[in-house]
């Protein structure tokens, strides 16, 4: 899938002495299954969580209560806050995140292939990137990993400037 970008983003995290952490919702542990395959992953990869259900994105990752409320789960200020709630839960330099719709139906009141990937560094540094995708749940979830494992390098890069 999107192994090559797993493995520049952990080379260039293992070249700064970085650590990295994720937090999944849609994609439901894709993410943390295309960073583990990694061979070496253990020198940078701390761990991951899943909060597929919306309650624990508060209760695990620090997510504001409100904003869950007022906005539901995909948001990308849902998706930024989930990204530093996992680096700091679990003691990483870097976290990312996916959150969104994959299918069959609309949630939130946001379309199917509507998702949201972040990635916070240390120093407050946090980017978010909203997408749009299209075909099948599969498909859908597929590409959300590819996008945030490319966002995670973009970041990486910019960091080491």
């Amino acid at each position: 899938m999107t192994r090559g970008t797993a493995a520049e983003a952990l080379r260039l995290l293992d070249e700064r002495g970085g650590t990295l952490a994720v937090a999944e919702s849609l994609t439901g542990g894709l993410l943390a299954a295309e960073l583990t395959g990694v061979p070496g992953a253990s020198r940078t990869f701390r761990g991951s969580v899943t909060a597929y259900a919306t309650a624990l994105k508060q209760e695990l990752l620090g997510v504001d209560g409100a904003l869950l409320a007022e906005r539901g789960a995909v948001d990308a200020r849902v998706a930024r806050e989930m990204a530093e709630g996992v680096r700091r839960r679990l003691g990483a330099d870097w976290g990312a995140a996916t959150t969104g719709v994959a299918g069959p139906d609309p949630q939130d009141g946001q379309p199917v292939g509507t998702v949201f990937v972040a990635v916070a560094g240390p120093g407050g540094v946090a980017e978010v990137t909203a997408l749009l995708l299209t075909g099948d749940r599969t498909a859908i979830r597929r590409a959300s990993v590819a996008a945030v494992l490319d966002l995670l390098v973009e970041q990486l890069g910019k960091a080491a400037e």
